[in-house]
């Protein structure tokens, strides 16, 4: 985390939480969805503006983590942007001798690879779970065809209660709020 958001969470101590306003989708982009998009659905559904700017997507990147229940923000300064994900909290590039980074440039190390129902390739790290990036499932795949992973099955839908995170802190926040 950046020093400078830690002394405004130091500063500004009760910020309230954002949710509903950042979604991160299966390819590692990020979107800007502003209360318009929200009006208009879920994430990914109703996706948003693709985020471009590459000192932003950056910033993101260095400040982006989990809380005790499993979900994943961004923290902005003294607030806390809480993440709408596609599918997992991790989205893996993989190299062509099978190295492992995140999205969000982080290396990691593959303990266990699964495939789910639609044939969509996962990594557990020690970071956590994620899903293989569209563009790298050639080098996966070769990985899997030289022994060096070998796919369990799972239901994608099980994902966020095996590894512990939440897709919507949004739809969390939503269904916890008495009314």
């Amino acid at each position: 985390m950046d020093d400078i958001v830690r002394q405004a969470m130091a500063k500004w101590p009760n910020v309230p939480n954002c949710y509903g306003w950042l979604g991160l989708d299966e390819r590692g982009n990020w979107y800007m969805r502003d209360d318009r998009v929200q009006a208009a659905g879920a994430f990914p559904a109703a996706k948003g503006s693709l985020l471009r700017h590459e000192k932003l997507v950056d910033f993101i990147h260095r400040n982006y983590e989990h809380d005790d229940r499993g979900q994943w923000f961004f923290q902005n300064g003294p607030q806390r942007v809480y993440v709408e994900l596609q599918a997992t909290p991790w989205i893996w590039r993989v190299a062509p001798d099978a190295g492992v980074t995140s999205h969000t440039g982080l290396p990691a190390q593959v303990k266990a690879c699964l495939v789910d129902e639609s044939g969509r390739l996962y990594l557990e790290t020690e970071h956590g779970i994620g899903i293989v990036h569209t563009q790298d499932i050639v080098q996966a795949s070769e990985a899997v065809e030289s022994g060096r992973w070998q796919p369990a099955e799972v239901r994608s839908a099980d994902l966020p209660d095996r590894y512990g995170f939440v897709r919507s802190p949004a739809a969390l926040a939503a269904a916890n709020t008495p009314g």
